[in-house]
């Protein structure tokens, strides 16, 4: 199956809410806890999809119905050479997964990502997600055995 997928606006927050509310659920961090905060999400999806230059997120439909989304977050690296961009989230609906979706939507990331002069790619992966793991390398990404450290600021 192919799916469709559109560029999601504004008014399509709700469904993605409820997606990333199930990614988390699904995924949880490395403590093994869930990290959703509704509010929070929902702020910071306000925020970019009404501000094209942080990137862009797309709903994949069954027909009408949605089974998931992605999103692609930009940034700019010298490391990387100028324009690149996080595969930031990436869910489909449990049903549907083993179809080839979700290397589907990746080719269509990528894709996209090219034409908007991303150089490099990046995504997070939790450990214990082997599944994932496996269809990330077959798609050329690898592991630079580094670590992401985060501080929040904020």
């Amino acid at each position: 199956m192919k799916p469709a997928i559109q560029p999601a606006a504004p008014t399509d927050i709700d469904v993605i809410v409820e997606f990333s509310r199930h990614l988390n659920e699904e995924d949880p961090d490395f403590t093994g806890e869930v990290h959703f905060d509704e509010t929070t999400v929902r702020a910071a999806l306000t925020k970019f999809l009404t501000d094209p230059a942080l990137g862009q997120a797309w709903l994949i439909y069954d027909g009408d119905a949605p089974i998931g989304y992605a999103v692609l977050t930009l940034g700019y690296s010298l490391e990387y050479h100028g324009r690149d961009a996080f595969i930031d989230e990436l869910y489909i609906a449990a049903g549907y997964r083993g179809r080839g979706i979700g290397r589907w939507v990746m080719q269509f990331v990528e894709d996209e990502a090219c034409k908007l002069g991303v150089h490099a790619l990046h995504l997070e992966v939790e450990q214990a997600n082997l599944r994932a793991q496996a269809l990330y390398h077959k798609l050329g990404y690898e592991d630079h055995k580094r670590y992401l450290l985060t501080k929040w600021i904020k």
